[in-house]
């Protein structure tokens, strides 16, 4: 208390000047028109500006639960269009009945671990088997193909990349809807993979789109990339074709489980076949 009398007492000049000087500040601004609405427009400006800021900033720190948001309406949205879409074929037209029931349901994950430059690589998310995740689900991007679920724990997983080499996916060709087995690029280019099977008759063209054939874990039409280079034999009377991979594995943070709701059926039913018949 001594120090603040003695700092004031010392100062006491300029004190008082700031005490007159806001005093005549606030009798000139009262008793005059134009300067009280410059200063009223001038605080205006500066509570505003202050306001975007602040808003800049909140914007930035719920920018992850955004994201989050986004991602849980998008898998809701990907179900949704079940319920209007039917297969793209002269032969087929029936379409099943999806307003009570649809075949895919999407989960969001968060991914946790990652890695790209491996022989064999593989990614963890945050969800598990208490989030409804089963080894064998597909995993999806917003722009492409992930991978498989191979392991399962009560709050993680993790999947085999599509950037391994075990990784097979069957996928078509846009225009002749030919399709093969597509796996990773024997360079270990994360960005490259590669179009097996394909019967060499098959006209390709380059920058024609791959997109999953709906034959394997995942849902027909989901982007996997493009043709970069076309017409390398890959024996006998098949082709392999080079193909520019859609995803994104570098910068990989949220992706959707695809859960396969007739895939049990599915596959009790197929087991009945007899392959010595």
């Amino acid at each position: 208390m001594k120090n603040l009398w003695l700092i004031f007492t010392k100062y006491n000049a300029f004190f008082l000047f700031i005490v007159f000087f806001g005093l005549a500040f606030y009798l000139v601004v009262r008793n005059n028109t134009f300067q009280r609405a410059l200063v009223v427009n001038s605080s205006n400006h500066l509570v505003g500006s202050a306001y975007e800021k602040i808003n800049a900033w909140k914007s930035y720190l719920y920018l992850s639960e955004e994201n989050a948001s986004l991602a849980e309406e998008n898998a809701a949205l990907r179900e949704q269009l079940q319920r209007f879409t039917m297969p793209d074929t002269m032969i087929q037209g029936v379409v099943n009945d999806t307003v009570h029931h649809v075949q895919y349901q999407y989960i969001v994950a968060k991914v946790t671990n990652n890695s790209i430059h491996q022989q064999n690589n593989y990614i963890t998310l945050d969800k598990g088997r208490k989030h409804g995740i089963e080894r064998g689900m597909g995993v999806i991007s917003s722009s492409g193909i992930v991978g498989i679920v191979l392991h399962v724990s009560e709050h993680f997983c993790t999947v085999q990349s599509l950037l391994h080499s075990e990784t097979r996916i069957s996928a078509a060709l846009e225009d002749s809807q030919a399709f093969g087995s597509l796996v990773w690029g024997d360079n270990y280019d994360p960005r490259i993979g590669t179009l097996k099977d394909i019967p060499n008759h098959v006209k390709v063209r380059e920058g024609e789109l791959i997109y999953t054939s709906g034959f394997s874990l995942f849902p027909p039409g989901i982007l996997a990339g493009k043709v970069v280079q076309t017409g390398i034999s890959g024996g006998d009377s098949f082709l392999d074709i080079k193909i520019e991979l859609s995803t994104q594995f570098h910068n990989l943070q949220q992706v959707y489980v695809v859960k396969n709701v007739l895939a049990a059926e599915k596959a009790a039913l197929e087991s009945q076949n007899d392959d010595n018949g």
